[in-house]
């Protein structure tokens, strides 16, 4: 194990996944459900409150989770002090925002253009609070490498979660038993109250973490976190909001301002098509990030941060391919008035190859400490993002955000791997790397030729593509053997 990390990297990597696969899977079978029970306009309202939820998180975390691993390693720091500190912070910060959001709740339904849904904002409120306690808990786990712990949590939220979503979808609206605070036809409501009962049922579940950790609060040891951690919570906003933020302008910007909430409908459901890549993006960086911090001090360790750079490209280029090759019968998983955005699928699989890349090369300035270089590079990317959508959403619609995704990541991408260059030099393969991304555009090219004479989905056709994807794994293995695995 010592003399290969990467099996320790991958062993770790394979059970955080198994929770984020089984969250993926699950919420991409519920494609079917939502885009044939719910309407384009409905399904884009879902869309809309994610986006809120996603990007309030940031704030509400502080960045505390990639605090903690930072302090609860380093040499004269209280592991319990650390996470103690950082629980006691988000709590205080999460009630005193859940307690604005039921307070504020009718007036901000209205202003949103949804009077009458004020438990829809205090249901947001509530996930945030529970989700953000619970991410210093999980990166506990992480830290202390509990990945089976982990997983179980994750994997009986999601299931509680998919439960909740069956009841509410396919028995509740028979019932209708819990008055106001649910439709008793289908609707948007009902995805997001899912949530929240998986989101209580996980809070309920650290209960015994918490009193184990027999809390303490260290003034110092906060304000040192704090100090780190902020700008990155500043650097991730415009990161996640970079990432969302288009579901936002599509209310302002859509090149149809009275169905809006349609197109947003139809974009978010073509991008449930390239969650394959979203998937393999995050169970990695789950295991990554413990990962980077321990074997900073090791001898070599750069040297096996670009290893680790071409073992992913190389995975995610399999991923991309192996969507587009079967992307006729993936595309069933629609319903029919949802397969228009069909088309967008590539450019927002490539683009999340890129976030991933993105990630590695953006590990220099949290293992130097410059995490303030994080805020430029991001408010880069965002700026991309925003100027993209403003200027060609109104005539293209959700195909200006695909192409923005792809923009901003790889200005950010560009940036960050120049930055890093200077100021935390990791000799990167970059004509290997360049390498993968040639034979995944030969691929694809392979594949839509075929598409273009084959037509509709065959089983000759299914056959070749397969072919084609087995060639571009085994081209990328032969690459990959020619750079051998350091000892650290």
């Amino acid at each position: 194990m010592a003399k290969n990390p990467l099996k320790q990297l991958a062993g770790e990597t394979a059970i955080y996944g198994f929770s984020s696969i089984l969250a993926r899977v699950l919420n991409f079978l519920f494609v079917p459900i939502y885009t044939r029970m719910l309407t384009q306009v409905q399904y884009g309202v879902v869309t809309e409150f994610m986006a809120y939820i996603a990007i309030l998180q940031v704030v509400l975390v502080l960045g505390l989770e990639t605090g903690c691993f930072r302090f609860a390693n380093k040499e004269g720091e209280d592991p319990r002090k650390v996470y103690s500190g950082a629980l006691l912070t988000v709590f205080g910060l999460n009630l005193a925002f859940l307690a604005c959001m039921v307070a504020f709740s009718a007036p901000i339904s209205s202003a949103l253009g949804y009077e009458g849904y004020r438990s829809l904002v205090i249901y947001v409120a509530a996930i945030l609070f529970c989700d953000s306690i619970t991410a210093i808990l999980f990166a506990k786990l992480r830290q202390e490498h509990k990945a089976v712990k982990f997983a179980v949590f994750k994997t009986v939220k999601i299931l509680t979660e998919t439960a909740a979503n069956l009841v509410l979808f396919f028995w509740y609206p028979a019932h209708a038993f819990l008055g106001g605070l649910l439709s008793p036809a289908p609707d948007f409501t009902y995805p997001i109250f899912a949530i929240l009962v998986s989101c209580v049922l996980c809070l309920l579940l650290f209960i015994p973490d918490i009193l184990h950790l027999r809390l303490v609060w260290d003034g110092p040891v906060v304000k040192r976190m704090l100090l780190y951690s902020l700008p990155l919570m500043v650097a991730a906003l415009p990161g996640v909001a970079n990432d969302l933020v288009d579901r936002v302008l599509f209310r302002y910007f859509d090149t149809s301002s009275e169905a809006w909430r349609a197109s947003l409908g139809v974009y978010q459901a073509a991008v449930k098509l390239a969650v394959i890549m979203n998937l393999f993006i995050q169970m990695f960086r789950y295991a990554a990030e413990p990962f980077f911090f321990q074997r900073a001090r090791d001898k070599g360790s750069k040297e096996l941060y670009a290893v680790v750079m071409e073992y992913f490209t190389a995975f995610c280029g399999l991923v991309f391919v192996g969507v587009i090759a079967y992307i006729d019968v993936i595309s069933l998983l629609l319903g029919r008035d949802f397969r228009v955005g069909i088309g967008i699928v590539p450019i927002m699989l490539l683009s999340y190859m890129l976030l991933g890349m993105l990630f590695n090369v953006s590990m220099w300035y949290k293992l130097s400490g410059k995490t303030n270089m994080a805020v430029w590079i991001t408010l880069a990317g965002l700026v991309v993002t925003i100027v993209v959508n403003v200027l060609f959403m109104p005539r293209y619609s959700y195909w200006a955000s695909a192409f923005a995704h792809l923009a901003s990541y790889l200005v950010m991408f560009i940036l960050s791997a120049a930055l890093g260059a200077k100021y935390y030099p990791i000799h990167y393969n970059w004509k290997r790397l360049g390498a993968f991304f040639l034979l995944m555009g030969l691929t694809y090219a392979a594949i839509y030729f075929i598409d273009l004479r084959a037509g509709e989905a065959t089983l000759v056709k299914l056959a070749v593509n397969t072919l084609l994807v087995g060639a571009y794994g085994a081209s990328a293995w032969l690459l990959l053997r020619r750079r051998p695995i350091p000892a650290v």
